[in-house]
């Protein structure tokens, strides 16, 4: 049975009701009690509600369903997840009519020169200003022609998106209405702990103004659904339709927007994830005010520090952000990093890889901040003024340049990899930029040490150690360097379709996989 990440929206064409879009993952475990008594555990009220019907009553008229519906040409089912196309023809008898009614059905589905469908979708929202603005997901109102928005009255409104971000999920709407509207405000999310009540309201499979009550399960949550993951986990039963609606506080304040769920059937499990009101509340205000999100932007490509880079870089502790690129006129180059620095805060604060560009994200764009680094053994604090993301732009292609000469192919086989020179021919069987220097991986072993580490053929190895190379035979004189320096492991600087990463490969035999 297949475990997999949907996000909440459920869609309908014509009768059929299709599922939601896919990804994979797993699950966790128990803890021995303390030997010594924990300290008092106070919960809002100093013990567990009785009911939630109070609360409920008061937070139900500001949570809404969210209709769209979008027209679908064939050409673009393709892009559909593999959860959203249409159900296989069942069996039935050879020559039966209802064999025929489907058949014809299937077809006009289909056919490429078929006409446009249109599909509906169904999702939850909540109100945040007695003038109309609601919040959503972004995937639930993508690509629409027409959003509706239902009130708990069954009031129906006409909406309009304000702005979306791809990038969190979250869009803003706006309906007119002639009257206030009922309303709900975001709470601070920081403040709220692992095991904490919390109450979910939203429309599941269309079921408007539905509640389910549980607690905060996790925090932090990193599900890779984009570059700024910090979700709530909640064991609050969500399900498809729910996307888009509040996880409300015991004291009925927004701190978390329901976005996705980990099932194997499409429904709830338990285990349910939601964007933090404190996350949420910068976006939503950025695209009430400007219709777009404007981030912060440091211009490093980051990875987290293993104890095998901490080992091959001399760091005695395996924290930080190992910086593996620096966008050549951006900020972090103004203000002199380098590849191979470990970012080990910022504005003070600790920080880790995963958590780097989500902070660095939230900072006003043109403001100084100081990053804590660890450069060859030294600690320094280095200014940055923060710039601006940028848009992402394609690489013009690059022109062949004529091969230079070089030393011949060099294999190292306790790695299981081969590297040739970086010559004229291989830029343009890869594809590769003229300004990229380094050595040419030619051929990888399928069960070699570097398969298992990600290197593959047409990747280039630009450091090793911190340090350039250029030629097969450099390459070969760094590695040997490592061993000779008993290092036990040695730090390649590898460029690859995705950009630049450092690859730590074992020089111990017993560290090899």
């Amino acid at each position: 049975m297949r475990v997999s990440l949907r996000l909440l929206c459920s869609v309908s064409l014509s009768s059929l009701l299709v599922a939601g879009l896919g990804v994979c993952a797993p699950v966790h475990a128990a803890q021995e009690p303390a030997p010594t008594p924990a300290p008092a555990v106070v919960v809002a009220g100093g013990h567990a509600p009785d009911s939630f019907a109070d609360l409920a009553a008061r937070l139900l008229p500001a949570v809404v369903n969210v209709s769209t519906t979008q027209t679908v040409r064939e050409a673009d089912s393709e892009e559909d997840d593999e959860d959203d196309q249409l159900p296989q023809m069942p069996n039935f008898p050879q020559g039966s009519p209802f064999e025929k009614f489907f058949h014809d059905f299937m077809n006009r589905q289909t056919d490429p020169n078929a006409p446009p469908r249109r599909m509906q979708a169904l999702g939850s929202g909540f109100i945040i200003d007695p003038t109309g603005y609601i919040v959503t997901n972004n995937h639930v109102i993508r690509k629409a022609d027409r959003i509706t928005v239902t009130l708990q009255d069954n009031t129906v409104l006409s909406a309009h998106a304000v702005g979306h971000d791809d990038r969190t999920d979250l869009a803003l709407l706006k309906v007119d209405s002639k009257k206030p509207l009922p309303f709900v405000s975001f709470g601070d999310s920081e403040h709220h702990r692992v095991g904490d009540w919390v109450l979910a309201i939203g429309n599941p499979f269309g079921l408007s103004g539905t509640v389910t009550a549980g607690i905060i399960s996790s925090r932090g949550r990193n599900i890779d659904q984009g570059p700024y993951d910090d979700f709530i986990q909640t064991d609050a039963p969500i399900n498809k339709g729910n996307s888009g609606g509040p996880l409300f506080d015991m004291d009925g304040n927004v701190i978390g927007v329901n976005t996705a769920i980990y099932s194997p059937s499409g429904g709830s499990v338990g285990i349910g994830f939601s964007i933090p009101s404190n996350e949420a509340r910068n976006v939503v205000e950025q695209l009430r005010k400007n219709g777009k999100v404007s981030r912060g932007w440091l211009g490093v490509r980051i990875q987290n520090v293993t104890q095998e880079i901490a080992d091959g870089l001399g760091l005695s502790t395996p924290t930080g952000a190992l910086v593996a690129g620096v966008e050549k006129g951006g900020p972090a180059d103004k203000a002199g990093l380098k590849t191979g620095d470990v970012i080990q805060s910022l504005n003070g604060q600790p920080v880790e890889g995963k958590a780097l560009p989500r902070l660095s994200a939230q900072l006003p764009v043109g403001t100084q901040a100081k990053l804590g680094l660890w450069r060859h053994g030294k600690v320094m604090e280095v200014p940055i003024t923060i710039g601006a993301l940028p848009e992402v732009q394609e690489e013009a292609p690059a022109k062949p340049a004529s091969p230079p000469k070089s030393p011949a192919s060099v294999s190292f086989a306790d790695f299981g990899f081969t590297v040739g020179p970086l010559d004229g021919a291989g830029r343009s069987k890869y594809n590769l930029p003229t300004s990229l220097k380094g050595v040419l991986v030619t051929s990888v072993k399928p069960d070699g040490t570097a398969a298992d580490r990600g290197l593959k053929e047409g990747d280039v190895i630009t450091e090793v150690q911190q340090a350039e190379v250029a030629t097969p035979a450099a390459l070969r004189q760094r590695i040997d360097a490592a061993r000779k320096a008993k290092k036990r492991s040695v730090l390649l600087l590898v460029h690859d379709a995705d950009g630049l990463r450092w690859i730590p490969f074992p020089l111990s035999a017993e560290d090899a996989p």
